[in-house]
């Protein structure tokens, strides 16, 4: 076992700038520490086996599931389950910073409805 933390984990970029952070990468847990700039969103998809939860550390999101808007602030999550289709927003000036856990791994489960 190893101490893991942004500053050592595998990291990765996605979308518009916005920074992934490896903290657990297995087949069945995966658990992402993610970054997001002012005024970026991920694109619109749905995981066909995997549940995520998704867990504010810092900033303002919107995570939109199945048309619902929900605002998530600091110490705040929302659960997304299987066929869930469903975007993360960040519609603020400021960045945000927050947790994915998603359980199996989303690899190769990520559909785009856009």
């Amino acid at each position: 076992m190893v101490k893991i933390s942004k500053h050592n984990a595998e990291h990765y970029i996605w979308g518009d700038h916005c920074d992934g952070w490896h903290l657990v990468k297995g087949t069945e847990l995966s658990v992402i520490f993610e970054r997001m700039p002012g005024e970026t969103a991920e694109v619109r998809h749905y995981h066909e086996r995997s549940r995520q939860f998704f867990f504010v550390l810092s900033g303002q999101a919107v995570l939109e599931v199945e048309g619902v808007r929900h605002e998530i602030g600091p110490q705040e999550g929302v659960e997304v389950p299987p066929g869930a289709r469903h975007q993360m927003k960040n519609e603020s000036g400021e960045d945000v910073e927050f947790l994915v856990i998603s359980q199996p791994t989303t690899r190769g489960d990520r559909i785009q409805v856009e």
